[in-house]
């Protein structure tokens, strides 16, 4: 999926630091209303220029006067050959200089990547930077001091596995600080097609929002220059670097170049810290533009009004919080069953719920139970099925409570009978509740979560039916294979995002919707029959629905794409995969109903 906002007109200028001009790019005015804008300074690492921040430019402009700028040595900054004119300490003083001159009068925030974080780890544990840095959000990149310092730490612990690991992703900088080298056997790479392709496939995203400079290829190499000016000696020989600065961390879990554990001392050197890991790789400023956008903001807006959003109180650092504090849970069909019980199991973990149901007394049953707990929930009543209600409630929900971070599509129906037998009425509604409240709620709530760019998770209730072939299932098996199979679309489309999809496949569970199944084809005393008769057997299996719910959560704490949850719907997977023939055999020959 690519987006592609407006190229914002930025006003030019160079600002002179030391023998060095730096080439500034001002987006939006300084001046708003007669009160001065918060100035957000955005800084790029190596091999990128401003052109980094395109994507993310448009999506903070419009109330801040956003900067950027080409760090010395890239873009239209000036050049220099000399190795000791790339020493982190020169590039904290072109920071200063351009501050200086961007917003004389009032300190900046920093949102910064790779390199360019390094660099403001630099200038943000300097004397001034109490005075001219009011936040700083890093993003891929450490504090080299500290991450010396961690390295020692663990080694004298005799901890060698996170350094090892570090060092085997860090292994590549071996060859850019050898000079002469690089250019010979990197020249393929150092090209604005093969870099673009490379980015893209390192971060999941497409070509097209890779955006490079006009001096890239130069700036590909002659910035290789960093690496041997500062990495050997700050890792060799740490220092003491602290800060009182607010500090944000983005942590790409696929960084193919600094590994997370390296950031988990870095509350000692900096008290006020926050730490956001998401599922992206090294480059999220073409990747996940809206993440780091959003990301700002909240620690922005945070410290201008003093009160935190969910998502930063769930990211502060040093604050004991329970799995799921300060997230929000949406589920559908919470008023029983499965539903009940995820609702219930989420709320103990620490999260705020926000139920529906068909049946709102029954919603309103699950928020009295949460609360008799101590948690806190809401309840609505909603048909899945249709488009607009959903849309509506979508709305209301996020008006009231805000976006989600975990969504979860459980509301469903059962229904048996031949295919012959099953009206076109009840097929259609089968389908408009088991698949197309499904999609109705990730149209609605998932697009909010997508457009937000925190990430976060959305968990479909399938079943084992979905790969189950079976006589007199058609309407319900139909509808619970087509969740099955959008959630792995849409889990291909979110991945980019962040946003997880988990495809939940009970098997043999006893909730009330065996005893509420409709069937087709037999006489209403021969249905209430044969729903006595299944809610027996599925009452023998003594399987509880908390049990599903169990998993449920497992399966967001883990990351798990698909799980059947019961041993039977487990050992089916696995069969059908690699003997569906034997599954089609007795399908045509067995019959349940």
């Amino acid at each position: 999926m690519t987006d592609h906002p407006a190229v914002l007109p930025a006003a030019e200028r160079l600002v002179r630091s030391g023998e060095f001009d730096i080439a500034v790019y001002e987006y939006g005015e300084p001046l708003a209303g007669g009160e001065s804008q918060d100035t957000i300074v955005l800084v790029h690492g190596w091999p990128d220029d401003h052109h980094l921040w395109d994507r993310v430019v448009p999506l903070l402009a419009d109330r801040f006067h956003v900067v950027t700028y080409d760090t010395r040595g890239h873009g239209r900054s000036t050049r220099t050959d000399r190795t000791e004119d790339y020493r982190l300490e020169h590039f904290a003083a072109d920071f200063f200089a351009v501050a200086d001159a961007v917003s004389p009068d009032a300190p900046v925030h920093i949102l910064a990547h790779d390199w360019g974080s390094v660099q403001m780890w630099e200038a943000v544990c300097e004397p001034r930077a109490a005075g001219r840095i009011a936040s700083f959000t890093s993003v891929s990149g450490p504090n080299l001091d500290h991450l010396g310092a961690w390295v020692r730490s663990r080694l004298s612990r005799g901890k060698v596995w996170g350094p090892f690991t570090q060092l085997l992703s860090s292994a590549y900088t071996g060859l850019f600080m050898t000079p002469g080298v690089p250019r010979v056997v990197l020249a393929p790479l150092g090209t604005e097609k093969m870099w673009s392709r490379f980015v893209a496939l390192m971060n999941e995203t497409s070509p097209a929002n890779i955006k490079l400079g006009p001096e890239f290829r130069r700036d590909f190499f002659d910035g290789m220059r960093i690496y041997r000016a500062n990495i050997l000696q700050r890792l060799s020989d740490p220092r003491e670097r602290r800060t009182e600065v607010p500090v944000q961390l983005i942590i790409a879990r696929r960084d193919v170049a600094v590994r997370p554990a390296g950031y988990d001392d870095t509350k000692d050197w900096a008290p006020n810290l926050y730490r956001r890991e998401v599922g992206g790789g090294h480059w999220l400023p073409f990747s996940h533009p809206e993440l780091l956008a959003t990301s700002t903001l909240e620690l922005i807006d945070s410290l201008r009004t003093g009160e935190a959003p969910r998502a930063l109180r769930r990211a502060e650092v040093g604050t004991p919080q329970r799995p799921f504090e300060n997230q929000l849970l949406v589920i559908t069909g919470g008023g029983s069953g499965i539903g009940r019980e995820t609702a219930l199991a989420f709320a103990r973990e620490g999260a705020e719920v926000v139920l529906s149901d068909i049946n709102v007394d029954s919603a309103k049953e699950t928020v009295d139970l949460i609360a008799a707990e101590g948690g806190t929930a809401h309840a609505y009543q909603l048909d899945v099925s249709s488009e607009e209600a959903v849309a509506e409630h979508a709305a209301a929900v996020i008006a009231t409570h805000g976006v989600p971070d975990i969504l979860i599509n459980n509301a469903g129906v059962g229904a048996a009978g031949d295919f012959f037998d099953t009206p076109a009425a009840e097929f259609d509604r089968v389908l408009d509740i088991n698949l197309h409240g499904v999609i109705n709620g990730c149209r609605t709530f998932g697009k909010a979560m997508a457009d937000r760019g925190l990430g976060g998770h959305i968990v479909n209730l399938s079943s084992m039916a979905a790969y189950t072939p079976q006589r007199g299932f058609a309407a319900y098996s139909t509808s619970k294979s087509a969740v099955f199979m959008f959630s792995d679309c849409l889990r291909a489309e979110l991945a980019g995002k962040g946003i997880g999809v988990h495809t939940i496949c009970p098997g043999i569970v006893h909730t009330n919707i065996v005893a509420t199944t409709r069937f087709s084809g037999v006489s209403a005393a021969d249905e209430a029959a044969e729903q006595q008769r299944y809610d027996k057997l599925y009452a023998a299996r003594r399987y509880g629905p908390e049990k599903v719910a169990d998993q449920i959560v497992k399966a967001v704490e883990r990351g798990r794409d698909v799980v059947p949850v019961t041993p039977e719907a487990w050992l089916q997977y696995r069969f059908n995969r690699f003997a569906p023939a034997v599954a089609r055999f007795f399908a045509a020959r067995v019959k349940l109903t």
